[in-house]
């Protein structure tokens, strides 16, 4: 197992985590997954013995229960890993049980330490935007958690660009917690990363942190062109985390993973999976499972290495097109493009 800097920070992740939506089963998320402590305690031998350090959970999975399970299953081993947690979305019916306020981050913090049965996290992430609440009151909050000690580093998730860069700001002028890790959706079928969230990681020097890295499985290779969907998963028509805007592009992109994954003798999964750990912008790539069978071949994807032609095959298939203001700046601009622009617009340019 690779061990990576988070972003700024000296804390050294694996390049494989444990996400924990699957714990628990409860209301909409028993459609992930219905992992009780038992089988939690397993799966996290298995992720320790392939030397996973991290496990990610978040308030809202399973209404908390997501938590108290990853608790009771670490049991006497939570000081040896690192533990990440989320807090904004609805924990209740009230308008205060929700959004990233002083008064709901704070709460919000001290229930997921109960829950997990620990006196601090290593990683608390404010699981998506508050366009409502002033960056200097979620921030201070989060800086008195830290201070406290009750929180060692922050992150954020689903933040646009422009949402990151405004926290940073916020941050270096009053001197708060700056975030190190940013957690996001970015896989061989969704790359919209790579416009903006991928530069800014690289210039900015966040850590970037990938959940549901196979599309919620349309990556798996259970889903083929022209094939039903196997016994008890979703159709593509009750898809909505991540959309798919079209399917022929999807199953252009399944063909190669299925294909490469064929030529190595391993798993389509897995294929896609050492895709997003060779992505330089990449921390850890947060992976998930029913079960222990597609844990185990998940945490194979660690020692996989792809060669440059099964990399260029992928990065081919799966490419978007160059937006504007970027096909302009590869047209005018390429010779004073930083390495975080060329993150995105050296591909082109080699056209």
């Amino acid at each position: 197992m690779e061990y990576r800097l988070l972003g700024h920070s000296g804390l050294k992740v694996s390049v494989l985590s444990l996400g924990t939506m699957t714990f628990g089963g409860q209301g909409k998320f028993a459609k992930t997954g219905q992992t009780d402590v038992s089988a939690a305690q397993r799966q996290i031998g298995l992720c320790l013995d392939a030397g996973i350090n991290l496990f990610d959970t978040a308030d809202v999975y399973s209404g908390g229960e997501s938590e108290v399970i990853l608790g009771k299953a670490l049991g006497t081993q939570r000081h040896d890993v690192l533990v990440a947690s989320k807090a904004r979305f609805p924990m209740g019916d009230g308008p205060n049980n929700r959004g990233s306020s002083r008064h709901h981050i704070l709460r919000a913090c001290e229930a997921s330490l109960k829950r997990l049965n620990t006196d601090y996290l290593d990683l608390y992430q404010l699981h998506e935007w508050d366009g409502q609440t002033p960056l200097e009151e979620t921030l201070r909050a989060l800086d008195d958690l830290v201070s406290s000690g009750k929180v060692r580093y922050v992150g954020v998730s689903n933040f646009s660009a422009w949402h990151v860069m405004k926290t940073l700001g916020v941050a270096a002028a009053n001197h708060y917690i700056r975030p190190v890790s940013q957690q996001i959706h970015y896989t061989l079928q969704a790359r919209e990363a790579e416009y903006e969230l991928l530069p800014v990681a690289q210039d900015q020097g966040l850590g970037v942190l990938v959940w549901s890295p196979l599309a919620g499985g349309l990556l798996s290779g259970k889903y083929r062109r022209n094939q039903a969907a196997p016994e008890g998963t979703r159709h593509l028509a009750d898809w909505g985390e991540p959309p798919v805007r079209d399917e022929n592009a999807l199953y252009d992109v399944v063909d190669v993973l299925v294909d490469i994954a064929g030529q190595r003798g391993v798993s389509a999964a897995q294929i896609a999976l050492a895709w997003l750990i060779a992505r330089p912008q990449v921390t850890s790539v947060i992976v998930g499972a029913r079960n222990d069978t597609q844990l185990q071949d998940n945490l194979l994807a660690a020692d996989l290495t792809l060669n440059s032609e099964e990399i260029e095959r992928l990065n081919q298939v799966s490419q978007l097109p160059l937006l504007y203001p970027y096909w302009h700046q590869a047209q005018t601009a390429p010779d004073r493009l930083s390495a975080a622009d060329l993150s995105l617009i050296a591909p082109y340019l080699k056209k």
